[in-house]
């Protein structure tokens, strides 16, 4: 129903396009109007007018972003005047007839947008919406105070009557309409909860009747909270995509209001009242008081100037005469005249009321507002708050398309809204439990926190972590102030667990703080928020502190109840293998080569436990930055309550005292304000409950600043700064703190591995280089070499010209002088490798592939290893030849890097030296608790080590040992074990120092060439060839492998008869190469000897198996076929030589003992013939 106008105010009005005004007017004419009955009366075409109505809206003012349109339907009275009317009027049969139902609903989906609250964007702000914004706030109060008021029926219970229908059909079965139909009855509920008067636009109406308990009480009366309920408790099941709408209803109904006083007792909150207004009265005496002092009487209203003069001969002008008393009053007054025009960012001032309004402006409710409230929290508490805050929880975590950037932000202070009142009501119940007079009873029930378990979990704890986090690194300070109130409220409840009656909470809470505790990223992000405060709010300002103060009282307590406490600390991968490369020398500028999978994998964190210390994390907790903040909440002590000045003095206290910094508060503003409080003016009230406490702080913080200004004048000039901590401790001590410097730490030496030439290794050398991007080091490393082989081919030319000066004196005539054979040929001189620049020389000391190559050309480093000012030499042996071969070498692989096979880098061809050193000094070590199974025994060990294959013993009896040891467990403590390693060990270095020769191969490289020894080693080898074949050319004239002068000794020795007497041959002794199958193999062989040999060459035989221990081993295997009728005398003579001479010296690889058992062989001639050799 539109205002009558004329055409000509249309067309002169400048605010509304006329066309647009024109339409929408004939549009709200058409919808209906009152009757004849007075009543009202819809149009013939109603629905089409609301269908037209919506299109003119959502495209005019949603796409076109200006807002003629909804300017005139507030000008018209669209809302109270036609849609509130057309509700009431179909309300009773809304849900039976469906045409009614489908007006109602073109009804709704004209109501919600013109009840949303604007959101304008000031970067995107149009014209028409800064000109329409102030008139378009104040019509959408009266539209919430026209439906909260509505006498003729109940809007917003018709609303949910029309969204019912919808909600009574199954998830499943329900169509887009259904939910649209919900979505826009539960917006609607949404909007009117949302708005609130502006605070920059004057008003009409009576607040009263929009404000938040008129609100909560229409809820109440509509039953709106049922329907809550009954949402909430079924999201998940009935209800998905509806989370977020009933989450902002929530915080809009909750927001500002004090849980505390919610659930307080009735007698307990009437005195709080009490004592509030007495503060409150108590603050308004005290001001009037001081102001009473200096204020104006009958005698001093003459105006007054006075002129005081400064230090510096300059005069200022002060008016009044308050300023005649006293110089300092005079000087204050001079201070309060005194203003500065500090630029003032308007985005940020707008962004800290926009902060203030959304959490920390509190809210006073009506009694029975208060009521309503309570009973519905309650109910909230008791059905609904974990099915909804777990689906919710779900949603944000997967980053569902519904969830926008606020609801994290309303999410996480109803969770620390919820949390306080929980444990604002469990408070109130342990009250009226023990309280005589009431007849209540604490239930198991009422002492389990069940009813909030879905936002105490570690689920929760990651997600307010990863938020927090997101909020701090983008500086969105709104969400990191509701991550810091849920956090702290965690914090508190988790604390009044671990106080509660059941073992059960006492357990979680011990759980939770380990696992909050564990993450020394949560510490740092508490410390890096504290710090970081830099005039972002009171609100923000006063939920940072409360945290710090909670958490570090909390940490305190904990760490000591836990002295083992473990925390996990994580550094980013990528620096430590930085700091690594850069430690050995490694310039590490290859990260930018890497590709995206390999960065993703660089990029991964390195953890790594330590023991968590307190007075560790305490230190790095306070400090200048952290002071500053608890100053700045300080500067508010006029309007702190209690609670947060006990805060703040807690933190000071800590300072100053507990951990001895006071260095810290020893600055001018901090005085002053100290000083301020307790003498005024202005100050706190004497006659507050926190006033002694402070006084008596204060009192002994000046004492200590006097006697520290008494013992050190200095700081007289260091109160006018801050403190950094290069000046602290001077400051405190009056001395520079003693760094010790630690002494650097050489690289682990490198080497080539072996089996490569020289040459070879030069080029593994220079290819790791090059692939690590240091060819800067080869070109100096060449221009080295070059210098010194100019230099050297000089010398060496120097010194030819001299020796054929002296050979033409010589033949002149002239006498040379006489050599003395002492007299050493003249050597170069060494030339001492100089760095081109700083990082080449500590490159010389870091970088051991540097050092290897220069070790590699034959450059010599004098000093100690840890010597970082050792000097490199080109040592005199190294001919100016050697030198020109070495940079023919990098130059050439240094454009021609060297290929290996497999695939392999130059890298994998390099070792530590020690390590190497250590693997070939390695000997057996094992235990009792080990298999006791040697596994290097099978290392060759040289030619003639101790304990070679010539001379091994039996193992039987070391094998009984083992198994009656096995057999016969025996528990051994570590000293005995100690002690029978260390008797090993030593029994294995006394067979080392009784080795007859070298225990290991060494390269011939590494050796001085010795030309005699040689000489003598290759006759004795000549030799013993030359009469290994004489012999073995006999023994085969003779037709047996035995000498005939051995056939004559033994014949002596031992008289045929008795060994003919002896048909069936004994069993052998166990040989050294023997298993347990030789009796089996023993007998194989005495057949096969009979039927190759004739009965008449028994004594032959017999005898030469006498001298089997005489004979090279590789005629051992040959001829083990023989008869074994003196086989003890044998055993006998091959104890007697330990040393066992071989045929020749390439045949090593052939006389490897074998312990398998011999195949059946052929046997000619008294030789046993290999199948593979017939």
């Amino acid at each position: 129903m539109a205002h009558q106008t004329t055409l000509d105010e249309w067309k002169t009005d400048p605010l509304v396009d006329p066309e647009i005004r024109a339409h929408v007017y004939s549009l709200i004419t058409a919808l209906g109007g009152i009757g004849d009955d007075g009543t009202y009366a819809l149009g013939d075409d109603a629905l089409l007018c609301l269908k037209d109505l919506r299109k003119w809206l959502k495209f005019a003012d949603g796409q076109a972003n200006i807002r003629d349109v909804a300017r005139c339907m507030a000008e018209a009275n669209l809302v109270k005047g036609d849609l509130l009317e057309i509700l009431a009027k179909i309300s009773p049969r809304v849900t039976q007839d469906k045409l009614k139902h489908r007006i109602a609903v073109s009804c709704l989906e004209l109501l919600v947008p013109l009840t949303w609250p604007d959101e304008i964007d000031p970067a995107e702000i149009t014209y028409n919406q800064l000109r329409h914004g102030p008139y378009m706030q104040l019509a959408q109060i009266g539209y919430k105070r026209a439906v909260l008021q509505f006498d003729r029926a109940r809007i917003l219970q018709t609303a949910v009557k029309i969204a019912l229908p919808a909600m009574a059909e199954p998830l499943r079965e329900r169509t887009p309409r259904d939910e649209g139909i919900i979505r826009i009855a539960l917006y609607f509920l949404r909007n009117i909860a949302m708005l609130s008067p502006p605070s920059n636009v004057p008003m009409d109406i009576d607040e009263a009747e929009v404000s938040r308990s008129t609100t909560i009480d229409t809820f109440q009366e509509q039953d709106i909270f049922q329907v809550i309920l009954s949402v909430a408790s079924s999201i998940g099941e009935d209800f998905v995509t509806q989370d977020v709408i009933i989450l902002e209803i929530l915080f809009f109904l909750l927001k500002g209001v004090d849980a505390e006083k919610l659930f307080m007792l009735d007698k307990k909150l009437s005195s709080k009242n009490t004592n509030e207004l007495k503060d409150l009265m108590q603050k308004e005496k005290a001001m009037l008081a001081g102001y009473a002092r200096h204020a104006p009487t009958r005698h001093n209203r003459f105006g007054t100037m006075i002129w005081v003069k400064r230090d510096d001969e300059k005069v200022s002008t002060i008016s009044g005469q308050d300023v005649l008393g006293k110089a300092q009053k005079t000087m204050e007054k001079m201070d309060t005249t005194k203003k500065w025009n500090k630029p003032r960012r308007g985005a940020r001032k707008k962004d800290d009321e926009e902060q203030r309004e959304e959490f920390d402006l509190p809210v006073h409710l009506s009694s029975s507002a208060r009521k309503h409230l309570k009973a519905f929290v309650e109910e909230f508490l008791d059905s609904s708050f974990n099915p909804l805050f777990l689906h919710l929880r779900k949603a944000i975590e997967r980053e569902a398309g519904r969830v926008e950037t606020r609801h994290s932000r309303q999410y996480f202070y109803l969770v620390s809204w919820f949390l306080r009142a929980e444990c604002a009501r469990r408070r109130a119940i342990k009250e009226r439990a023990t309280d005589p007079t009431s007849s209540e009873v604490l239930t198991a029930e009422d002492e389990s926190y069940g009813l909030v378990a879905e936002v105490m979990n570690q689920e929760t704890f990651i997600l307010l972590n990863r938020f927090m986090q997101k909020s701090q690194d983008e500086k969105a300070w709104r969400d990191l102030n509701a991550g810091m109130k849920c956090f702290t409220q965690i914090l508190l409840t988790v604390q009044e667990m671990s106080e509660s009656a059941t073992d059960d909470d006492q357990e979680i809470a011990e759980n939770i703080q380990n696992r909050i505790f564990y993450e020394e990223s949560t510490h740092d992000r508490v410390v890096g928020i504290l710090r970081s405060y830099k005039d972002q709010g009171f609100g923000y300002l006063d939920a940072c502190t409360e945290l710090s103060h909670v958490f570090l009282r909390m940490l305190e307590r904990y760490s000591k109840q836990n002295v083992d406490l473990q925390v996990r600390s994580k550094k980013r991968a990528r620096k430590i293998r930085k700091k690594a490369a850069q430690a050995q020398g490694q310039e590490g500028d290859d990260e930018g080569h890497v590709s995206e999978t390999e960065d993703i994998v660089a990029a991964q964190r390195a953890t790594s436990e330590r023991k968590f210390d307190f007075a560790r994390f305490a230190a790095k907790f306070i400090n200048q930055s952290s002071v500053n903040t608890f100053v700045a909440f300080l500067r508010f002590y006029k309007t702190l309550d209690v609670e947060q000045l006990k805060r703040a003095h807690r933190f000071f206290y800590r300072v100053a005292f507990k951990m001895e910094i006071g260095v810290l508060l020893y600055r001018v503003d901090i005085l002053n304000l100290f000083n301020k409080m307790i003498k005024g003016p202005e100050g706190l009230d004497s006659a507050s409950s926190s006033f002694r406490e402070w006084d008596e702080f204060v009192r002994h913080f000046f004492r200590s600043v006097v006697k520290r200004v008494q013992e050190r004048s200095e700081f007289m000039v260091e109160m006018l700064f801050s403190k950094i901590p290069a000046t602290m401790y001077y400051l405190e001590h009056g001395h520079d703190r003693d760094i010790p410097t630690r002494t650097p730490r050489a690289p682990a030496e490198l080497e080539v591995k072996p089996g490569m030439e020289r040459p070879d290794q030069i080029g593994v050398a220079v290819g790791v280089l090059v692939n690590q991007q240091k060819s800067d080091s080869l070109r100096w490393l060449r221009e080295v070499l070059l210098k010194a082989a100019e230099e050297r081919k000089a010398w060496e030319d120097m010194e030819e010209a001299r020796k054929q000066v002296q050979a033409l004196s010589d033949v002149d005539g002239e006498q040379p002088p006489p050599e003395d054979e002492q007299t050493e040929t003249p050597k170069p001189p060494s030339i001492v490798v100089t760095p081109d620049n700083d990082e080449r020389r500590v490159a010389m000391f870091k970088d051991n592939k540097l050092r290897l190559l220069m070790t590699l050309v034959g450059f010599t480093r004098l000093g100690a290893d840890l010597d970082p000012e050792a000097t490199w030499v080109v040592p005199s042996s190294l001919a100016s030849a050697d030198l020109q071969e070495a940079i023919d070498l990098i130059r050439k692989y240094e454009f021609d890097p060297p290929v290996y096979d497999d695939g392999k880098a130059a890298e994998d061809f390099l070792r530590s030296k020690a390590a190497a050193a250590r693997r070939s000094a390695r000997r057996v070590d094992f235990d009792d608790d080990s298999d006791g199974i040697d596994h290097e025994s099978e290392a060759d060990h040289g030619e003639y080590a101790a304990g070679g294959p010539t001379a091994q013993k039996s193992n039987g009896k070391k094998m009984l040992k083992r198994r009656r040891r096995e057999r016969t467990p025996v528990e051994l403590d570590d000293d005995e074990r100690e002690r029978r390693a260390e008797a090993r060990r030593q029994k294995e270095l006394k067979k080392q120092r009784e080795a007859k020769s070298t225990m290991f191969v060494h390269d011939s490289d590494d050796e001085d060439w010795d030309e005699e020894r040689d000489k003598e080693f290759f006759a004795r080898e000549q030799a013993l060839r030359e009469s290994t074949v004489a012999q073995y050319k006999k023994t085969l004239a003779l037709g047996t492998v035995e000498p005939a002068s051995s056939k004559k000794r033994k014949g002596d020795e031992e008289p045929t008869e008795s060994k003919k007497k002896r048909r069936t041959p004994p069993k052998r002794r166990a040989g050294p190469f023997d298993t347990d199958d030789s009796e089996e193999e023993d007998e194989a062989i005495v057949v096969s000897s009979r039927q190759s040999s004739p009965a008449g060459d028994d004594d032959a035989d017999t005898d030469s198996e006498k001298e089997t221990a005489d004979t090279p081993l590789s005629s051992q295997h040959a001829g083990a076929t023989h008869d074994s009728d003196e086989e003890p005398k044998r055993a006998t003579t091959t104890a007697k030589h330990q040393d066992v001479e071989m045929a020749d010296a390439e045949d090593d690889e052939d006389v490897a003992p074998t312990t398998r058992r011999p195949a059946a062989r052929n046997v000619r001639a008294g030789f046993l013939i290999d199948s593979d050799s017939e």
